[in-house]
């Protein structure tokens, strides 16, 4: 027996109320500023850096090498440091002093005063030849001081202890907002159970900060990978391109006119950020 089957007729289309129609209207400049400014210099890059060539020259190229373990050497001394070092002042932030707050009015300034006028003058005080604190040196010992900027070791330390300066205050008080989120019951009920001070920093304190803390780790790594103003402004990749890092060698490459090679250099650094990128979508997922 044949039935003939009756079409299933569409849902109505619900019309879209004004609010819809300019909270959609509204949309658009973003999705504009987001293609033109993020997606087609991305894409662009990409394209650009797409000849195997170009990989090759990278590859046969030494300071390539130099800058990839510069970056590792970066990131693992410096963000390790800095993190280790925002989660000491931490506690002392958090400390009960009218002093205190003076304190970290002034420990915060190298965050908020901008970056190139803050570690240019840096570098003019490590000039060997009349910065001031070779200049110290001379007056108080009547020794010359080293040329501070001239060996790779020492230009690429001070590079990090530039970094480390000019952020610790960031993640010091990200710290201190996580100290400061722990209830004090649980240290008064310790102080009862004579617990040391070290012991309420093993139970209470770390495990209360062990998320954010590695959290602000990742975070602080890929900015870190982007981030080229501690090198460039103060080495300049120098000396003899010995304290590039992966951020700063796509500059020295577009100053040659190598528009493929600093593209290339760019692309070959996502093994670097994916890694993290990924561990970061993850654990603010959770």
């Amino acid at each position: 027996m044949n039935t003939l089957a009756t079409p299933l007729n569409p849902p109505p289309t619900k019309p879209i109320t004004t609010w819809e129609y300019w909270g959609r209207l509204m949309v658009v400049p973003y999705i504009v500023v987001f293609l033109v400014f993020v997606l087609y210099p991305v894409g662009y890059g990409l394209w650009l850096a797409r000849h195997p060539q170009s990989y090759v020259d990278l590859y046969n190229d030494p300071i390539f090498f130099r800058s990839a373990v510069n970056t590792l050497v970066f990131l693992v001394v410096a963000i390790n440091l800095k993190m280790m070092v925002a989660l000491a002042l931490s506690g002392f932030f958090v400390m009960e002093r009218w002093w205190v707050k003076i304190v970290a009015a002034i420990f915060i300034l190298p965050w908020a005063v901008p970056s190139i006028p803050t570690i240019l003058s840096v570098r003019f005080m490590l000039n060997p030849e009349w910065g001031i604190i070779n200049s110290a040196i001379f007056r108080w010992t009547g020794l010359d001081g080293p040329n501070w900027l001239n060996d790779p070791t020492l230009a690429l330390s001070l590079s990090m202890v530039m970094h480390i300066w000019k952020s610790l205050p960031f993640w010091t008080l990200i710290l201190v907002a996580a100290r400061l989120s722990i209830p004090t019951e649980q240290y008064e009920a310790a102080s009862v159970d004579g617990a040391t001070g070290w012991q309420k920093f093993k139970f209470i304190t770390w495990p209360s900060m062990r998320s954010i803390y590695l959290t602000s780790t990742i975070l602080s790594m890929i900015w870190t990978l982007g981030d080229f103003n501690s090198v460039y402004l103060l080495t300049g990749g120098g000396p003899a391109d010995m304290t590039h890092v992966l951020a700063t060698l796509g500059i020295r490459y577009l100053r040659l006119d190598q528009v493929d090679l600093a593209m290339a250099s760019i692309v070959v650094g996502l093994p670097f950020i994916l890694p993290l990128v990924y561990f970061m979508m993850k654990r603010l997922s959770k």
